[in-house]
């Protein structure tokens, strides 16, 4: 009955009425295309005209005592039992009336006497035609309502499949670790041992941080601007130990988007970009370059150097087609990424705020 309850609530009533008074109409020409078959003859226009009235009065009755008793019980929950039992008693409750007031529309088309409830030839019959056909809408009805479950339950394991799907893609972009800068750091430390012990164990925390959360990226895939910044920072460190003095560093983070939650991993890749293909070659003054703001409830993510410009033809790598791919995922199309070379050089991210 529940299905028979939510297929009247996506329709309009009007739409409901219009359905069910075709049926009603097709239900009294099938009633006299049988009795002409019974009769060998066709029956006469009056009957036909009476057996239209009918069909189309009961049926509109009934349609609308249904829609009536789902309206007041829609937001009840009762017994599958007590929906069967109100469901018959509305069926015949709207054949009562529409008998009635089809026996008060022929007598007055065909200038008859009418009877108030002395009609009751007319409701055995009505009564046999409404319980079958009644029978006949539950059941069938039942069965559309199961197969919408079903189907329900196929849609809502097809989108838990591709959320696991998208949530396997996302774990799988998450930052890596460069085998490359994983090389030069562990030289680096190993050459900082004999020199400086204290800075060879301050850069392999930093290197041990990095890592640890690296290893943690896949539990979430939202962090917040602040969190990504201080992996930044740390990344960056353990880099100047190479870099040296040929590298400057500078944030521009607004105060307003510090607890704005952006992807895990989003900015690293992009640094990492930056150092190895437009500031490794620097050999002075190097300048890198990270701003984060707000601008009309988006958040705007530059990351820009004054290093070697991109190429023309740009190739995607790793780090590129991972944020590409990373912000598709999470953001559909709602994002954009722009990559430019003037009026400087620069990777520019905007995204939505999401907190």
């Amino acid at each position: 009955m529940k299905g028979f309850e939510n297929r009247y609530f996506n329709r309009p009533l009007i739409q409901i009425n219009l359905i069910y008074g075709l049926i009603g109409v097709a239900i009294g020409l099938v009633i006299s295309a049988l009795e002409s078959a019974v009769q060998n003859k066709f029956i006469p226009a009056t009957d036909i005209l009476s057996n239209l009235i009918f069909s189309t009065v009961i049926t509109l009755t009934i349609t609308n005592s249904i829609y009536l008793f789902t309206c007041f019980w829609r937001s009840k929950k009762i017994p599958e039992w007590h929906y069967i039992f109100v469901f018959y008693g509305c069926s015949l409750l709207g054949m009562a009336v529409g008998a009635e007031l089809s026996c008060l529309l022929t007598a007055l088309i065909f200038h008859l006497p009418y009877h108030f409830l002395g009609h009751f030839r007319e409701y055995r019959f009505s009564f046999l035609v409404v319980v079958i056909v009644s029978t006949i809408i539950y059941f069938y009805r039942s069965q559309q309502a199961a197969m919408s479950a079903r189907l329900r339950e196929k849609e809502l394991a097809l989108v838990k499949a591709k959320q696991s799907i998208t949530q396997a893609e996302l774990q799988t972009l998450q930052s890596k670790i460069n085998p490359h800068f994983l090389y030069n750091s562990l030289n680096s430390i190993a050459s900082l041992i004999h020199e400086d012990a204290d800075k060879a164990e301050d850069m392999t925390l930093k290197l041990s941080r990095l890592f640890r959360y690296s290893i943690n990226s896949d539990k979430e895939n939202m962090a917040l601007v602040k969190d990504e910044m201080e992996i930044v920072n740390t990344y960056l460190a353990i880099e100047k130990v190479r870099f040296g003095d040929r590298l400057s560093f500078i944030s521009e983070i607004d105060d307003a988007v510090a607890n704005k939650l952006i992807p895990r991993f989003l900015l690293q890749p992009l640094v990492e970009n930056a150092l190895k293909h437009g500031l490794n070659d620097k050999v002075s003054n190097g300048v890198l370059k990270i701003s984060i703001n707000m601008e009309n409830e988006t958040i705007v993510i530059v990351i820009a150097d004054n290093g070697k410009p991109f190429p023309p033809e740009l190739n995607m790598g790793y780090g590129l087609q991972s944020t590409y791919d990373k912000l598709a995922l999470l953001y559909g199309e709602n994002y954009q990424v722009q990559i430019m070379n003037a009026p400087e050089k620069q990777v520019k991210i905007i995204i939505p705020a999401l907190a």
